[in-house]
């Protein structure tokens, strides 16, 4: 599971916050409309608009726009429809690459992905190419220096709440659980007093490839970045590591 940390740590150290705010908000604001149009508004009653509610406190998307979207999509007069698809292929050294897309045309969608995937030494798969190799967890990223306990408490009290691994690297601590034991973990981290920095439901990989070689890294790193940066990729998941010795030179 160690590859998710390692490329969500990267993701991190090359984030361009400020550029890239407003893409975090559009891609939010499309999940919590699509949220509310299938389960309601109440966020008590919809799990999944709960879900995404918490994604968007994390960012600090603003309340205002969260609840003009909520208003919006709860009204009869908004017609728009947002297809839900995920899309697989393979990257640079052969990564695997898993993309869930929300998208009001799939057409304009399939070509605008199928095109960055060519153009940046991968292709675009059939369906079931490779998301057999991811499975589907809850992700709960801590930082170590906000600690009030030793590492080992902390692994004792996220094991005794249900978590199935913990992962400590690179100045990040990331707990790993079953969906249906991610609540019932973040609960009780978070009566604790342990102060969560993201957690989410997401694509782990089930084994990952090492790049060994900068130039494969960057290709990869770089497919994947214009990848998100398409308004329609809600989420990019991908099976890699980057060998130690070559990572500072891509972060």
């Amino acid at each position: 599971m160690a590859g998710h940390s390692k490329w969500a740590n990267i993701k991190h150290k090359k984030s361009r916050m400020d550029e890239k705010r407003g893409k975090i908000f559009t891609k939010i604001g499309r999940e919590i409309f699509v949220a509310v149009k299938q389960g309601g508004p109440d966020p008590e009653a919809n799990p999944r608009l709960k879900t995404v509610l918490q994604k968007a406190r994390e960012n600090n998307m603003p309340n205002d726009n969260i609840q003009r979207i909520i208003q919006r999509a709860s009204g009869d007069l908004d017609t728009t429809n947002y297809e839900e698809l995920v899309y697989e292929g393979y990257g640079p050294a052969g990564v695997a690459v898993l993309i869930n897309i929300m998208t009001d045309n799939r057409n304009r969608t399939a070509g605008e992905i199928r095109h960055i995937f060519s153009k940046n030494g991968g292709n675009l798969g059939e369906t079931g190419c490779v998301a057999w190799m991811f499975d589907t967890k809850g992700v709960i990223s801590i930082n170590p220096n906000e600690l009030n306990m030793d590492a080992d408490e902390l692994m004792l009290l996220a094991i005794e709440a249900g978590a199935e691994d913990i992962v400590n690297e690179d100045e990040t601590i990331q707990i790993y659980t079953s969906v249906d034991d991610f609540e019932n973990v973040k609960n009780n981290l978070t009566n604790a007093g342990i102060p969560i920095s993201s957690s989410e439901i997401t694509k782990v990989p089930q084994n990952t490839v090492l790049l060994t070689d900068l130039e494969q890294a960057q290709q990869v790193l770089k497919l994947l970045d214009l990848l998100e940066d398409n308004d329609d990729v809600q989420a990019v998941y991908a099976n890699f590591e980057i060998a130690s010795e070559i990572a500072d030179q891509v972060s």
